[in-house]
């Protein structure tokens, strides 16, 4: 089992203030910009003090009451908010996109041209040549720039992690990944506007459910064993209303050092809700993690009886997974947990970029740029084989 001192135990440094951020997109009827700005306040390192919540203007100055944003911090820009925050003596140190695929790179380019530090949904744009250009800027810039893949912060992902780093499962074997919804079943709901533009190919790009779940499954996989993913066949579907694009996939896929592996995404799968699920399996040892369990991380030794690891300090849960563990084990954790923990990072490392302070190794493993645009390559080589009929296609990425 992994132990305590398998990787030192350092927590979290104390915030020096709360961090100012702004949000672009999260209106009125827009869910994930309001689990955005919660996990930020959960996290307790932010106030949410200006955004340009909405493309429409009375939408967003309506949204900014909701918010309570001080009138004169709500904007129908985002070049506006980019250009006059960056001029404030108190203006915002990070924002967070939340809105449709196809804006992330403009949006992104406005803030990171003006020194601000960026936090932005997947997948970062509907190409790679974009998602490449916003690596290159981030480099040239040295500004924070995470990317919210969140099921990377929930704890027991974190032990997981831990525990394949340190050969506790032997050399991996075979990866498994698999992310199922049914919310894409029946036609899209008019009181769910996300459900429209997600399906919308000028919008998302070339893949709905890909794209949208997909490149989650893809992130955590990745994430847990270290490993890249080198090279995919996918084919993508329609399994639930009609509509532009696939709401379901399935992919065999390889990993470096020739390891195979699944991944199946569906948002057509009737019954389900949020069944994400990986499954590594190494010479000696197996691990299951499911997010509708996500304080539960299963640990199966070859020829030995099932364990199961419980989220909370002690019995084997290792310093990463310590660093995100916020109540003793038999409280529940959700997902609003993992987003508190992902802003934590995030905060951190905006204020050791201002404050001209270096990061003990080690301490973050939030998301980045590079992850993004590894997301975006995955789902150009998956809509690439689907078109190829199947055909085995390269999906490295060398940055």
């Amino acid at each position: 089992m992994t132990t305590q001192g398998s990787i030192e135990w350092k927590p979290f440094p104390a915030p020096g203030r709360r961090l100012r951020l702004g949000f672009v997109g999260g209106g009125r009827g827009a869910f994930i910009g309001e689990v955005h700005a919660r996990g930020a306040k959960l996290s307790n390192r932010w106030d949410v003090v200006a955004g340009a919540l909405s493309s429409d203007p009375e939408v967003a100055r309506q949204s900014g009451a909701d918010w309570m944003l001080a009138p004169d911090r709500v904007y129908t820009s985002y070049a506006e908010m980019a250009e006059r925050e960056a001029e404030r003596p108190d203006g915002i140190d990070a924002v967070a996109i939340t809105t449709p695929n196809n804006s992330h790179h403009a949006i992104a380019v406005a803030f990171l041209d003006q020194g601000i530090d960026v936090i932005c949904e997947k997948p970062i744009t509907t190409n790679l040549d974009d998602a490449l250009d916003l690596v290159e800027r981030q480099r040239k810039t040295g500004l924070v720039f995470g990317v919210t893949h969140t099921y990377a912060a929930h704890a027991m992902v974190r032990q997981a992690r831990e525990m394949v780093a340190a050969g506790e499962l032997g050399r991996i074997r075979q990866v498994h990944v698999e992310y199922a919804q049914e919310w894409a079943m029946p036609p899209p709901s008019p009181d769910r506007k996300g459900a429209f533009w997600r399906i919308d190919p000028k919008q998302v790009g070339p893949a709905f459910s890909t794209a949208d779940v997909g490149t989650h499954a893809h992130h955590l996989a990745c994430f847990v064993t270290g490993m890249e993913m080198t090279k995919l066949r996918a084919e993508l579907h329609v399994c639930g209303a009609p509509k532009p694009l696939d709401d379901t996939a399935f992919m065999h896929v390889r990993f470096e050092d020739d390891v195979p592996g699944t991944l199946w995404v569906s948002q057509a799968a009737a019954g389900t809700y949020c069944a994400l699920r990986l499954r590594v399996f190494g010479e000696r040892a197996g691990l299951e993690w499911d997010q509708e369990e996500p304080g539960l991380l299963h640990f199966n030794r070859l020829g030995e009886p099932p364990q199961t690891i419980v989220r909370g300090v002690g019995a084997g849960v290792g310093n990463s997974a310590r660093r995100l563990i916020r109540m003793p084990r038999g409280h529940l954790e959700g997902s609003i947990d993992a987003w508190a923990n992902i802003y934590t990072e995030f905060a951190v490392a905006v204020e050791a970029r201002r404050d001209g302070r270096t990061i003990d190794e080690g301490l973050l493993d939030y998301p980045t740029v590079e992850d993004g645009a590894r997301g975006v390559k995955f789902v150009e080589a998956a809509v690439e084989s689907h078109r190829a009929g199947g055909a085995w296609t390269d999906c490295r990425l060398s940055l």
